[in-house]
């Protein structure tokens, strides 16, 4: 079991172009960091030409990120290779990763060019990207749907260019295991210079068949897998890092290949991704979801006291997954506080543990029990990714079945203090209005979720919103005991976070 497959992490470029899943700058590079903490190979960053933001963007991925190989995606466009290469050039190592589709459908009505015509702009494409650096990735987009001899000629013209990694989109999620696995056995059979490049896949899941098509292919020699965290991506999005890192783990019986991914950071970087795009991860998903370690039939139980194995295919500390054990009270000092949030992966700086253990202590005035989890939701986002310009200091709130609800709300800004009794159709909606009116921001609110952070009539709650204000959306999320405090937090942070992020341009 000694063949590696690469990691190519896509988060940050496939998986952002999921419908609302944007994040500025800082967020992804924490990302970025969180990949690098996994032990992923190459981290795709962004399309630099797409615009100044996503530029700045692969540029400060590049320059952060020491040891994956920082990646950025390039049409066959020389403007678009430039952008990628000047984004990237800062890099300790860089890679540039032109596309071009390459399917009938493709050419007769998107490009509108013929075969020849798609075969010279690949290989001037790649000529042109290898100029820039050595490290060249080229993607026939749409591969499982294109004619395969003209597939071959690509490819094999391609790396006979300068390409040390071809890449076999299934664009469009419409392959099948059998189908794509033999696409990838013919593509070594037909290709003669394919020993020269390592054979990557990037396949999506329309038919939920992203996992099991990139497996196949690793079966068929494809030695480099393009996924993301959590499988998001455009449309039913993209093959799952940790489904593919696990499958190869715990089945290398049947694949003979290791990656080089640090599995107990999984569940961390899930966490992460979820928080900062706003997409829940489901409870039922394998890996990372909340039940994924979890056993409610009796059966199933007795056969886990006697012995794991027999109802657990992984070890839930495999990849990272907490308990909820009962880790810290409100007589717990800083230091212990501190230790805790170390041993759980979590390091800040002193001005951002100061602001947790601020949180930590009120909270656990208010619950007898106090959960890793609880602790995490402390940290990830409001201490990490919020500067608070604005800040909440008192709530209080009147309603009821037959009353109008109104909110008293004081908010702190600069020194100041602000105060605003508001009414609405409900207490969020009250306490909306007063936010408004005292920042003079006005949010449209266009999406709003609450789940339970941890168990108990105590439970910690998060409250996740996504709020327009003027041209830009922004994710925020809030978490306290009271669900209301909880919508005001989330309500707060995005604003925080659109006014933060002006003062910083």
């Amino acid at each position: 079991m000694n063949d590696k497959v690469l990691i190519f992490d896509t988060t940050l470029r496939d998986g952002e172009q999921a419908p609302g899943a944007s994040m500025n700058q800082n967020e992804k590079l924490e990302i970025a960091f969180a990949l690098e903490r996994l032990g992923v190979d190459i981290i795709e960053a962004g399309f630099p030409v797409s615009s100044q933001g996503d530029f700045n963007s692969v540029k400060n991925v590049a320059k952060h990120i020491k040891d994956s190989i920082v990646c950025g995606l390039a049409r066959c466009i020389k403007k678009d290779i430039d952008a990628a290469g000047d984004a990237i050039k800062v890099a300790k190592r860089g890679r540039i990763h032109v596309f071009l589709a390459t399917s009938k459908i493709h050419l007769e009505h998107k490009l509108k060019k013929n075969k020849e015509e798609i075969l010279q702009m690949a290989v001037d494409s790649v000529k042109y990207a290898k100029n820039k650096i050595d490290d060249v990735e080229f993607s026939p987009e749409d591969a499982s749907r294109s004619e395969k001899d003209f597939l071959y000629r690509v490819i094999k013209a391609v790396i006979d260019a300068g390409a040390t990694t071809v890449n076999i989109p299934d664009t469009v999620g419409y392959s099948v295991p059998i189908e794509y696995g033999q696409l990838i056995a013919d593509i070594k059979n037909n290709v003669p210079n394919i020993n020269k490049a390592i054979i990557s896949v990037h396949c999506h899941d329309d038919l939920g068949l992203a996992v099991a098509n990139s497996l196949s292919a690793v079966r068929n020699g494809a030695r480099q897998v393009e996924c993301t965290i959590n499988g998001i991506g455009e449309r039913a999005g993209n093959a799952s890092m940790e489904e593919i890192v696990m499958a190869l783990k715990t089945r290398s019986d049947i694949y003979g290949c290791s990656t080089n991914v640090n599995t107990q950071e999984i569940s961390k970087a899930s966490r992460l991704v979820s928080k900062l795009t706003g997409f829940v991860v489901p409870p039922n998903k394998a890996i990372v979801g909340a039940n994924a370690f979890r056993h409610e039939s009796g059966i199933h139980q007795d056969g886990m006291l006697k012995e794991r194995s027999t109802y657990e295919i992984m070890r839930p500390e495999d990849v990272g997954f907490l308990g909820t054990g009962l880790v810290l009270g409100k007589h717990s000092g800083r230091h212990a506080f501190k230790v805790r949030l170390k041993n759980l992966g979590i390091d800040l700086n002193e001005s951002q543990l100061d602001k947790a253990f601020e949180r930590f202590k009120g909270l656990a005035d208010k619950k007898k029990q106090v959960y890793d989890e609880d602790l995490i939701a402390i940290v990830e986002d409001q201490v990490k990714f919020v500067q608070n310009i604005w800040t909440l200091v008192d709530l209080k709130t009147t309603s009821g079945m037959k009353m109008t609800p109104k909110i008293e709300l004081t908010l702190k800004a600069k020194g100041k203090t602000y105060k605003k009794i508001s009414s609405g159709d409900g207490p969020v909606d009250a306490c909306y209005r007063a936010i408004d009116a005292i920042t003079k921001t006005k949010g449209e609110l266009l999406d709003y979720s609450i789940q339970s952070v941890t168990r108990g009539k105590d439970a910690f709650g998060e409250v996740t919103v996504k709020v327009k204000i003027k041209d830009k959306s922004v994710i925020a999320h809030g978490t306290s005991t009271d669900i209301i405090v909880a919508s005001a937090e989330a309500y707060l942070n995005a604003i925080n976070k659109v006014l933060s992020q002006k003062e910083s341009n």
